[in-house]
């Protein structure tokens, strides 16, 4: 088994080389060639090359100057690739923004030229990307609609990625079984493409699966592939798996393999110091101490992986300790200490369950092997040498060859001057030309640069003429009112009856006026980009309850019914910006409703995030504002009580909702009412 993973790592070395040598191939080619399409096609070969070498940041010099070339030529062909490639690169250095834009762009090209292939791969990448950023409904649907074509034209590469993005995606919504089906055809294809890395994953995936489905047997199958599969030296794979593997056989009760793979476990993460191994072992050690009647042992090992599992906040096996504690305890007969345990048990479970928390375990990497080739290349030289003197030696040793063998030498020795000389002529211009792509480039990119500042001043110089703008007409239009009344009441103008009949208008124009200064200096910040969330946990029901306060009296005036549908429920975002987002909801929902309208107030859970929704009765949004809703730039419309508005309280929202990411939308119907959805995320999104 070794001369053969011996083997396959030599020749992926000599491929290497072989890789780096067409590199330089295309690089040289490219050189020499016209500005025309061949010139695109030969660029595009490099690029997929420096891609497949991971050089991104050489990758990205030949696509900017082939794209240029593309256009000027209006080559589409060209132009859909390169900005495939593009995207590609921006999704591997994590920029998802560009690589999504991207990624659409090319698209909407290989749907011009009717690309299935194209199209496959374009949303096989879009899918890969919702994936990794935690989409999985999203990210599962563009994965799926690439699978057909990709199988009909069988590409394994291609297929590996998508059934294991697939598989990801299905594991993550809790569709075991799915992930189990995309999990095996992935391990087939990695198996095909010798994928090492791959296959030891997708076993460990599998090996995890069939344990939660209490397929034990199959776990500890694919559990032992992957031990025989990865490197033996590989300590971080085998730290996670021994102890899973010892956890299998208990299920069994077969103490012996337990008790084998349990110790191999300890000696690895005790040597290696891993603390997520240490406390899988110490866990499953307690376990089989406690049915071995071990029971000090057992206790001893218990809650040193209580105090890992604090440390590491790992509720799983934090649930699995207090389960085993209780155990402990009710075999030694202390049922008031297994009592506390059984309480810490439900709480943490039930915790779990109110807030749906994952728990991701870190995936082993793989340590590469590494070969010193210098014997090789040595032998290989030597080879050479010996081939040359071979061929120089003359089969048939007359003296008439003789000069004629002399003279042939001579003449290759000439030839070979002339040729070497040549080369490095060559390489010279080469080398000159690659120096001028590169000043070219850093030259482009300040350009770049300073119409990036250049853009970023003028909108802040919008920003401050639109803020004057707001306070100048709407802010003065409020505090003048209120000006007014102040004069009325100092001068006694006003009777006992007159007072009491302007009070709802002078409190209207306050409540306005604070709400404007509010959206105004929210506003102001994000356009000067300086908010910045600062995310945590907290109940969406008490800032319903909060907010709903504040407009209790305005409700009560206007005459308008409110429904509480909301529900103790976490989400994981800055509290202060969602605070912001609902009480602009609320606002506007009240704004737009007449007497006898209803507002009502919910929250669910939907794909592991949390929808908060409120909704009206009231006079609704047309077709055509409803583009309008969310924009930068303001627009507003008069409330049922010729009400005001700056028109950026909707665009603060969408703003602060995608700070935290989120996503604001509305669903209306003009003369029926409207509904606000807010979705957040209920824990910390993984990048």
């Amino acid at each position: 088994m070794r001369r053969i993973i011996t083997f396959l790592i030599l020749l992926s070395i000599s491929s290497g080389f072989s890789q780096t040598n067409d590199i330089d191939s295309l690089a040289i080619e490219l050189a020499f060639q016209d500005q025309d399409s061949l010139k695109v096609d030969t660029s595009l070969k490099l690029i997929r090359s420096l891609y497949n070498e991971k050089d991104y940041n050489r990758a990205i010099k030949y696509i900017i100057e082939s794209e240029k070339l593309s256009r000027s030529l209006d080559y589409t062909e060209g132009i859909a690739e390169i900005t495939y490639y593009k995207s590609l690169i921006y999704s591997r250095k994590g920029d998802y923004i560009n690589a999504i834009s991207g990624y659409n762009k090319a698209k909407t090209l290989f749907k011009q030229l009717k690309d299935t292939l194209g199209i496959a791969k374009v949303n096989n990448s879009i899918g890969l990307i919702e994936i990794k950023r935690g989409n999985y409904s999203k990210g599962l649907e563009f994965s799926l609609s690439a699978i057909n074509e990709l199988e009909k034209r069988n590409l394994n590469k291609d297929l590996n990625l998508a059934y294991s993005n697939l598989a990801k995606a299905y594991y993550n919504i809790n569709a075991f079984d799915k992930a189990t089906e995309f999990y095996l055809k992935a391990l087939e294809k990695q198996t095909i493409l010798n994928d090492y890395k791959g296959i030891n994953e997708s076993n460990l995936k599998l090996a995890e699966l069939y344990s939660n489905k209490k397929e034990h047997r199959k776990a500890i199958d694919y559990y032992q592939k992957v031990l025989k599969d990865s490197d033996i030296q590989n300590d971080s794979l085998r730290s996670i798996v021994l102890p899973k593997l010892g956890g299998e056989y208990l299920k069994f009760n077969d103490y012996g393999n337990a008790s084998k793979y349990l110790v191999q476990g300890y000696n690895i993460n005790h040597r290696n110091e891993t603390k997520l191994g240490m406390l899988l072992t110490l866990n499953n050690l307690g376990d089989l101490n406690i049915r071995q009647d071990r029971l000090k042992t057992a206790e001893k090992q218990l809650l040193e992986a209580g105090e890992l599992a604090k440390a590491l906040d790992n509720k799983i096996e934090l649930l699995k300790h207090y389960k085993l504690l209780k155990t402990l305890d009710s075999t030694r007969r202390y049922f008031d200490r297994a009592f506390v345990w059984q309480r810490e048990y439900y709480e943490l479970n039930n915790e779990l369950k109110n807030n749906e928390v994952k728990v991701y375990q870190p995936t082993a990497k793989h340590e590469g092997l590494n070969f010193n080739l210098e014997d090789t290349e040595t032998k290989a030289a030597s080879d050479t040498k010996q081939t040359l003197v071979d061929t120089a030696k003359p089969e048939n040793q007359l003296g008439k060859f003789k000069l004629i063998l002399y003279g042939l030498l001579a003449a290759i020795a000439i030839v070979s001057a002339f040729l070497v000389l040549l080369y490095l002529r060559r390489n010279s211009n080469i080398k000159y030309m690659q120096e001028l792509e590169e000043k070219n480039m850093k030259i482009e990119l300040q350009n770049e640069a300073f119409k990036e500042q250049t853009t970023h001043l003028e909108n802040i110089n919008n920003v401050k003429d639109k803020l004057f703008s707001i306070v100048s007409h709407d802010l003065k239009d409020s505090l003048s009112s209120i000006n007014g009344f102040i004069d009325l009441l100092k001068d006694g103008s006003l009777s006992r009856e007159e007072f009491d009949n302007l009070i709802p208008e002078l409190s209207e124009n306050a409540n306005n006026a604070t709400l404007l200064l509010f959206n105004l200096l929210n506003w102001s910040k994000s356009q000067m980009q300086s908010l910045e969330p600062k995310p945590s946990l907290f109940d969406i029901q008490e800032i319903f309850e909060d907010k709903v306060k504040l407009i209790e009296p305005r409700m009560e005036n206007k005459g308008i019914e409110l429904v509480d549908h909301s529900l103790r429920d976490f989400a994981y975002a800055d509290r202060s910006m969602i605070e912001i987002v609902i009480q602009n909801l609320l606002a506007n929902a009240l704004k737009f409703c007449n007497r006898g309208d209803t507002i009502t107030v919910s929250n669910h859970i939907s794909n592991g995030s949390c929808i908060i929704s409120v909704a009206d009765t009231g006079v609704g949004i047309s077709k055509q504002n409803l583009e309008k809703l969310f924009k930068s730039s303001s627009f507003t419309t008069m409330g049922t009580a010729n009400e005001k508005g700056t028109g950026l309280g909707l665009s603060i929202c969408k703003e602060l909702v995608e700070l935290n990411n989120g996503k604001i939308w509305v669903e209306s119907t003009q003369g029926v009412g409207s509904t606000f959805y807010v979705q957040l995320p209920k824990s910390i999104p993984v990048e």
